[in-house]
């Protein structure tokens, strides 16, 4: 479920990719059971693709992307590929200089994007006042 990234360093020795796997690693069982089939990916920026899908324009950015098919909207018996977060570190430690700033983002951010995995959209977040 987690791929660690050894290579991206972070303050005092913990990686990026540590910091990730800490959020997953606290995430309630319920939760956790139902992300089993999802891959989280750190990578450094949205790629020109995604961000071409997005419909972003050069001075904007995003810190998660989810991109799968929404367990509430799966049938029984289909075959879905398996969904995929994508968590992007280079905006995320631009953003948050602190340690602790930069913890809680990653936070929200992979709850943000485990929320889509659910199927609750953008809208519905900025009515939960989850932003």
């Amino acid at each position: 479920m987690k791929q660690r990234t050894d290579a991206l360093k972070l303050m005092a020795g913990t990686t990026f990719a540590d910091l990730v796997a800490e959020v997953l690693d606290n995430l309630p069982p319920v939760f956790a059971r139902y992300l089993e089939t999802v891959e989280i990916v750190v990578a450094p920026r949205p790629s020109r693709e995604q961000r071409r899908a997005l419909g972003l324009r050069p001075w904007q950015t995003i810190y998660g992307l989810y991109e799968g098919v929404p367990i509430t909207e799966q049938q029984s018996g289909d075959i879905v590929p398996p969904a995929i977060i994508t968590i992007f570190q280079e905006p995320l430690e631009r953003d948050f200089r602190t340690r602790s700033a930069l913890r809680e983002q990653i936070r929200r951010t992979v709850l943000h994007e485990i929320a889509h995995h659910f199927g609750i959209s953008d809208e519905r977040l900025r009515e939960l006042d989850a932003y």
